[in-house]
């Protein structure tokens, strides 16, 4: 182990929870770049003022680090996005390759989709780390098997200069709920601490009535086909989460940057007729109450949805400390 913190860089760093896992697990974060200055502002409150507001390729790289960290977006890559592999953005996780042949870290991480090793991009990326000499390593986790009240499962991509493999820890037996997640909070959302949810328009309070605990657009199609649009019916069960609810005594479905829209998934309170708070999303995400977000709804939704749970950020943060 080197002598003093290991210092680390973030490009892609989004609100900062990435870069937080890695700060409380040891490391120094000494620069990280983020492109949208509301994401921007909420990591200069929360871990410190070295944030950069610009497009990573278009900065040229400086200095040494021991650690690059990077999430490029991963829109491009999920099984979700019908034009997936179109995305312009695609090409931005091989500026971890570029920054690396700089800054010359003894690990690189990307956090991305599963779907992503599966890219001719990652591909790329891959090949490109090996020439620079770095053994290469790809892991896909799951939130909700480390602490999490959330299914969430992300590929890592571990370049390391060590030829040691990194090994995650084992899977807790038991897994975090959604009741222990926002348990303590005021039933009804307050707005204070962005413990705020939408009012459901008239329409959506119909649907919201007639699903179940973990039921979904199905129940309303059963129910009532007078409330259902067109789309559902053309689409039939092939996406079933969206105007899901939630269940108390499970970890909820991915969070997603479109949390509070109850047509894009699995987003509905347990036992309320709303979608779950932003405070109560940052709790299934694994977000301390002190950390303060930014920006409208939308935004602190998105900075959620983008980002890595803190406990998963943790582990990976451990698995890279045991290779310096």
């Amino acid at each position: 182990m080197r002598a003093g913190k290991p210092r680390a860089v973030d490009l892609f760093a989004g609100a900062g929870l990435f870069s937080c896992a890695f700060q409380r697990s040891g490391f120094e974060i000494v620069r990280a770049i983020e492109v949208d200055p509301v994401a921007a502002r909420t990591y200069a409150e929360n871990v410190g003022d070295h944030v950069e507001i610009g497009d990573v390729s278009t900065i040229k790289p400086q200095g040494a680090c021991d650690v690059l960290i990077a999430g490029p977006p991963c829109q491009g890559f999920s099984t979700l996005n019908p034009k997936r592999g179109e995305d312009p953005r695609n090409s931005l996780c091989l500026e971890a390759a570029r920054w690396a042949a700089v800054m010359r870290p003894a690990v690189v991480v990307v956090e991305n989709v599963p779907a992503f090793l599966n890219s001719s991009y990652w591909s790329l990326l891959a090949r490109r780390l090996r020439v620079q000499g770095y053994t290469v390593h790809t892991f896909v986790l799951d939130a909700a098997d480390y602490g999490a009240p959330q299914f969430r499962r992300r590929s890592f991509t571990i370049a390391s200069t060590q030829t040691a493999l990194p090994i995650p820890p084992k899977p807790k037996r038991t897994r975090k709920t959604v009741r222990e997640a926002i348990a303590g909070l005021p039933r009804n959302p307050d707005g204070r601490n962005n413990h705020y949810a939408p009012a459901p328009s008239p329409l959506a309070l119909k649907r919201m009535r007639i699903i179940p605990p973990g039921g979904d657009k199905r129940d309303v199609m059963k129910r009532a086909p007078s409330l259902t649009p067109p789309s559902w019916w053309r689409v039939a069960c092939q996406v079933t989460d969206v105007w899901g609810r939630m269940e108390w005594d499970k970890p909820c479905n991915t969070l997603r940057t479109a949390l509070q829209n109850p047509s894009k998934g699995r987003y509905i309170h347990p036992d309320q007729h709303r979608v779950i708070s932003l405070r109560e999303a940052s709790r299934l995400h694994t977000v301390s109450d002190r950390w303060q977000f930014f920006g409208l709804p939308t935004q602190v939704a998105r900075q959620i949805g983008n980002s890595v749970p803190p406990t998963l950020g943790r582990v990976v943060a451990r698995m890279v400390l045991g290779l310096l």
